[in-house]
């Protein structure tokens, strides 16, 4: 249950938020991106994401006050999202209204029904990023049957609930709406959680027949996951973002009124175990499955740190992808020599370099990458992501968004 003052301190932070909102900026950052996505880039665009929270907090304007677990979550990502307006702003978009997380029946669906077997090492309490030793448990064909298919429905009844409250507390300051789900189609990512990476090399050379029959299995499951998103509505279409991307390509105004179904929807996908693979792997056990699933999206995200530049042309095969990853381990002039027409250079510069600081070389490494979108004409976008860590250091980050802000004019 929320209290009274939990109540006024939703409002008084939502009030903040939508000062910046609806301000003369955001319209003008709103129509950069629309047209970034569109694909008639008028500049690079920048944003940062993933952001080592444990380190941030500079002035206790990140700590939250609110028990109850879910509006909790609400006044975290409310706090987050007004720190990094107000300190690392980049191209970074504000939705004018306020998004609630939808709440499932099973929230862990993406578990495809098994528990993961680990053994976590941790150097810092407070962060999430841990460092993780997995074991196998897939050993025969039968093993496969363990993957079960799993439902993603909301919680009806919870939701109108929390609704209700929202209307409650917002009506007056801001509409509210769901933030629908945008499906991550990452499948080895989850592979190697079941496997370890170790055991997933080997298998690709001694038992392909097993890792076939799993990426089978998932994607019967995912499939019947995009059935019930779409009978429910709950795939993303207000939040304008996905896989750390702004992706937006109509106003925020036009966006909230489709309905959440997977091909007014973006999905992700990656396979960063194939990395040191051939691109023949990726043909064989990777192609095949997301061409089923992508078909039924309007927009797809792919990549993530996997080196991409040898195996464009593979990713060209799959069906509506819009952005691809061009990861710190891609060569950008590569990448954007065989990126295929149409599609957005979404590019990683280095986290390991703001972590230490090093600005100067970052700089140089984003500007080689420009030069190779202009060579080539390709819409490009800069996503700092994966910081796991800033030496304590949060400035770094703010000052990475000045650099590029100033880097891309």
């Amino acid at each position: 249950m929320l209290t009274e003052k939990d109540r006024k301190l939703l409002q008084e932070l939502a009030k903040r938020y939508m000062v910046y909102a609806v301000c003369a900026q955001q319209e003008e950052t709103q129509k950069l991106w629309i047209a970034h996505n569109n694909g008639e880039s008028q500049r690079p665009m920048v944003l940062i994401d993933q952001i080592p929270w444990h380190e941030m907090d500079v002035d206790g304007s990140l700590i939250c006050q609110i028990e109850d677990p879910y509006w909790r979550r609400v006044e975290q990502r409310l706090r987050r999202k007004l720190y990094q307006y107000e300190r690392m702003r980049a191209d970074m978009l504000l939705p004018p209204y306020m998004l609630l997380p939808h709440i499932l029946e099973d929230p862990n669906y993406r578990s495809f029904g098994i528990l993961i077997q680990e053994e976590i090492s941790r150097t810092d309490e407070r962060n999430d990023i841990v460092s993780h030793a997995y074991r196998k448990q897939f050993e025969s064909l039968e093993d496969v049957n363990k993957i079960q298919r799993t439902v993603l429905r909301a919680d009806k009844e919870k939701e109108q609930n929390v609704m209700e409250m929202a209307h409650s507390i917002f009506d007056g300051i801001c509409p509210v709406y769901w933030e629908g789900i945008s499906l991550h189609c990452g499948f080895w990512d989850t592979i190697s959680q079941w496997q370890s990476v170790e055991e997933c090399y080997y298998m690709l050379l001694d038992e392909p027949e097993i890792l076939h029959a799993i990426m089978e299995r998932m994607t019967d499951v995912a499939i019947n996951w995009i059935r019930q998103g779409n009978e429910q509505g709950l795939f993303d279409v207000t939040s304008g973002s996905c896989h750390c991307s702004q992706t937006i390509q109509q106003p925020f105004s036009v966006e909230k009124d489709r309905r959440g179904i997977s091909q007014n929807s973006w999905a992700f996908g990656m396979a960063q175990l194939f990395t040191s693979v051939s691109p023949d792997v990726t043909k064989e056990f990777e192609l095949p499955y997301m061409k089923r699933i992508f078909e039924q999206f309007g927009n797809v995200y792919y990549g993530c740190c996997e080196k991409l530049d040898d195996r464009l042309d593979l990713i060209k095969e799959l069906p509506n992808v819009r952005k691809v990853s061009c990861s710190p381990w891609s060569d950008p002039w590569k990448f954007a020599e065989n990126l295929p027409q149409g599609r957005i250079m979404s590019n990683k510069p280095n986290p390991a370099l703001a972590a230490c600081g090093d600005m100067d070389t970052m700089k140089k490494e984003m500007k080689n990458t420009m030069d190779a979108a202009k060579e080539y004409h390709r819409g490009l976008e800069f996503i700092l992501k994966d910081n796991s860590s800033v030496q304590g250091h949060p400035e770094r980050l703010w000052e990475f968004s000045k650099m590029a802000m100033e880097l891309v004019g």
